[in-house]
């Protein structure tokens, strides 16, 4: 019998990444959402329902694997593993959020795992390294792939395969490698054991390849029309894989014995029940299992539903080949039996082009979506080990091999042109074309049912992107500060520089505006004076749907436990925080930011509330609603007295008095960013410094240890102090003022050692005081100055960078 659908599971919010599926009654399925879930079913007669989700990372849960069950844990462990590289260990006998285990050792995304039936965890990770842990504690770290190790799987207690990006396969006999296979073109994703006869690889190449363990290429089993992610194996020893072409596709004696397209982009995990059922995990945040038995098959209607969702899928061209609809049959051509399993027709049926496969199960051609143009790629891309939706081939002189811009459609594209610049030495000047262009050639057709958004894989909202805004000051370097929303990249926008750039290519092309990359780029055009360097730098980009989402998700969750329902938002807050988001909602949508409306304390009082409510870990989006507002409605703080509530506040949810000892927890990391950001915004064109706030915002700045801090957080702490000089140049400030911005500056130029552009930042707010003392005729102390003479001196030694020389210079000449 044919495999048909005979469940959806529907719990989580984005793309499911792993599952496992050990016994007939139990499902592991481990999600983008940040969640694995444990679903089971109390007999086969009964549905599959969540019995617990699991709270297993901050960021995406890529790897899931089972742990049999031991006195310990009647029903087994649950252990996951995701991109902030903790492995938690799970029992599956209660409920509580935090796991049995945590193991700590892996450096990056931890995206593979399995389990002996001992119980013994062997996990892979970006690190480039793959862990062997034993009663929960590291055994041996299996060092030698040059790339990151995509796969793995225990052969026994003492053996265990791995595959990687670096195109190999490697036997490990405890730490040691014993055999090395090779013969896939790109990266291996997935591995099975093949009972009597050696094991299944899976690669990027497209292709499966079933191996002995001596080496030998038994068959290779050819179909898949792109990336193949994962591998199982039936009962009675058939294939299952499935793969970023949509399909789950099953195979017998090397040949395809049927193909189950998907109405989602990609196939990410596949597994094998022992009943003989197929589990699989999609990128449209569904579990699905199908059964060949007539009688777990879903009701007709549903069947039904599904085979009309396969069929309203939008397709890229790419995806199946070139099309010129002029040459393409009519729908006569379907007459026409297929040759074999997956065979893919296109077919005119008036002015559309539709994409039929061939389904040897029930000899017909089922429909599985309409060809449609598209700018974009049809199947992901590999670029040093890792995947990115577009890879882009940049040409920048002739003769000279073109480099590589990698990016992912739910990347910020400040911060991808800003690495990708970086990455290569060229002017950061170039960054606002080079973001044109990615968003430019990024413009892609939907994937998904007719109408479908894409969306955001944390929030469910619309796909994360940045809106255009505009800042004054040179962009930051590149960190390794994570979106607080997707998880994958800097949340806020680099500030453009200040230096011209070229205008608008028509044809795209970041550097020359041509039709092809040609020259080399010309030298950014250096401004004869910088100082007093009068624009400020603020950090107003936003996705404010993403935030919105974000928020209203944690309030949910904690209205939804007992413990927390008194933490929850009232609905006099959650109206009056929307009301800020709708505010927001318009001022960011025009490049104006004006708005028919306007913020007032009421609403900052909401968000102080909230802020001294809320856990540590889910007050993130809120100190992030508190920087725009901050960006976007300064009126709205004018109260007497609510600015220094407000930041109190602001420095208590950043948990600013506990203990500085590196490494900081990440929620408190990204939190106290925001906080910076928040800060930095504040100071802005027209600030009044009425009241004591200021002085108390520099005083509790000057008790944070600068080691303890991370360059984008250095980057975000120099901002607040330059935009605070530009404020000095606009309106005379109190001595108190000047001195504790003085000190402040002083203390990043004296400490940092790495980051040139916390200390350019830094430099250009002291130059600007400096500028403004001798403007006013205010002599700096004599202890001041020859602080500042001797700062400047040693400054272009360790940072040799020609705009900090320039900044010396002019800093110096004021100074004679």
């Amino acid at each position: 019998m044919p495999y048909k659908l005979s469940a959806t599971l529907t719990a989580h919010a984005s793309d499911v990444r792993a599952l496992s599926s050990p016994t007939n009654e139990l499902i592991l399925s481990a999600s983008r959402d940040s969640t694995a879930i444990s679903w089971q079913r109390p007999s086969p007669d009964a549905p599959f329902a969540p019995a617990s989700v699991l709270k297993a990372g901050s960021r995406y849960v890529n790897s899931v694997a089972y742990i049999s069950p031991s006195p310990d844990a009647p029903k087994g462990y649950a252990v996951t593993g995701g991109q902030d590289t903790v492995i938690n260990v799970f029992s599956l006998d209660s409920s509580k959020d935090d796991p049995d285990f945590s193991l700590l050792g892996h450096t990056e995304n931890v995206c593979a795992l399995d389990v002996t039936p001992g119980g013994v965890i062997i996990s892979g990770s970006w690190d480039r390294s793959a862990k062997v842990w034993k009663d929960f504690t590291l055994a041996y770290d299996l060092k030698g792939h040059q790339q990151s190790v995509w796969a793995v799987l225990a052969v026994d207690e003492e053996q265990y395969l791995t595959g990687s990006a670096d195109k190999t396969i490697r036997l490990w006999q405890q730490h040691k490698t014993v055999h090395t296979y090779e013969g896939h073109r790109d990266a291996v994703r997935g591995l099975a054991l093949m009972p009597d006869i050696g094991f299944a690889s899976c690669s990027n190449d497209s292709e499966i390849r079933v191996w002995t363990f001596g080496g030998d290429v038994v068959y290779t089993l050819s179909g898949h029309t792109s990336f193949v992610y994962s591998l199982s194996i039936l009962p009675n020893g058939d294939v299952v894989s499935g793969g970023e072409d949509r399909t789950v596709r099953v195979w017998k004696d090397g040949e395809c014995t049927q193909t189950i397209v998907h109405p989602a982009i990609s196939v990410w995990a596949v597994s094998t029940m022992p009943n003989g059922d197929i589990v699989s995990g999609c990128s449209d945040g569904i579990v699905r299992v199908f059964s060949a038995s007539e009688e777990r098959w879903a009701s007709e209607s549903d069947l039904k539903e599904y085979d009309e969702k396969v069929a309203s899928q939008a397709l890229p061209s790419q995806q199946v080949g070139d099309v010129k609809k002029s040459d393409l049959p009519g729908l006569e051509a379907l007459a026409v039996p297929g040759k074999k399993p997956g065979e893919v027709k296109m077919v005119r049926n008036g002015a559309l082009v539709e994409a039929h496969q061939w389904d040897s199960a029930s000899n017909a051609w089922q429909k599985i979506g309409d060809v449609v143009d598209a700018v974009g790629q049809g199947r992901k891309q590999l670029y040093q080990g890792r995947e990115y939706d577009y890879v882009f081939d940049v040409d920048i002189q002739d003769g000279v091999p073109p480099l590589k811009l990698p990016y992912n459609v739910t990347d910020n594209p400040f911060a991808a042109a800003q690495k990708f610049l970086e990455s290569n030495d060229l002017p950061l000047t170039y960054i606002d074309e080079v973001v044109k262009f990615i968003e430019k050639n990024t413009t892609g057709v939907n994937i998904g049912t007719a109408g479908e958004e894409y969306v955001d894989p944390y929030t469910g909202a619309s796909r994360y992107r940045s809106s255009n805004t505009s800042t004054s000051a040179p962009s930051a370097p590149a960190s390794n500060y994570q979106d607080p929303y997707t998880g994958a990249s800097r949340y806020t926008g680099t500030p453009q520089s200040s230096a011209p750039s070229g205008p608008a290519s028509q044809y795209m092309d970041p550097f020359t505006g041509a039709s092809r990359y040609s020259g080399a780029p010309p030298a950014p055009v250096a401004a004869a004076n910088i100082l007093p360097a009068a624009n400020f730098i603020t950090f107003k980009q936003a996705n404010v749907a993403a935030m919105q989402g974000k928020l209203h998700q944690f309030d949910e969750a904690l209205q939804n436990e007992i413990s927390t329902s008194s933490l929850a938002m009232y609905p006099e807050e959650i109206s009056t925080i929307d009301e800020a988001f709708a505010f927001l909602s318009e001022v960011t949508a025009t490049s104006s930011h004006r708005s028919t409306t306007s913020l007032s304390a009421t609403h900052v009082e909401a968000i102080i509330h909230v802020l001294e409510r809320w856990p540590p870990s889910q007050r993130f989006p809120v100190i992030d609603l508190s920087r725009l507002l901050t960006g976007f409605s300064p009126e709205a703080f004018n109260a007497p007295g609510l600015k220094e509530r407000f930041f109190e506040a602001l420095f208590k949810a950043s948990e600013w008095d506990a203990s500085w000892s590196p490494p900081l927890p990440k929620p408190r990391e990204t939190n106290i960013l925001l906080l910076f950001r928040t800060l930095a915004n504040v100071f802005q064109d027209k600030t009044s410094l009425d009241g004591t706030w200021s002085n108390k915002v520099f005083e509790a700045l000057s008790q944070a240890p600068y080691a303890s801090l991370n360059k984008t957080q250095r980057v975000a702490l120099a901002t607040i102090l330059f935009n605070a000089s530009c404020v000095a140049l606009q309106t005379p400030v109190e001595k108190s003022f000047f001195d504790q911005l003085t000190a402040l500056i002083l203390r990043i130029l004296e400490s940092e050692t790495e980051d040139s552009e916390a200390v350019y930042r830094a430099l250009v707010g002291l130059g600007n005081l400096i500028h403004t003392a001798k403007a006013q005729n205010a002599l700096l102390d004599a202890g001041q100055s020859g602080e500042i003479v001797q700062c400047i001196r040693a400054l272009p030694t360790s940072f040799p960078e020609e705009r900090v020389q320039n900044v010396t210079r002019e800093i110096a000449a004021l100074l004679s």
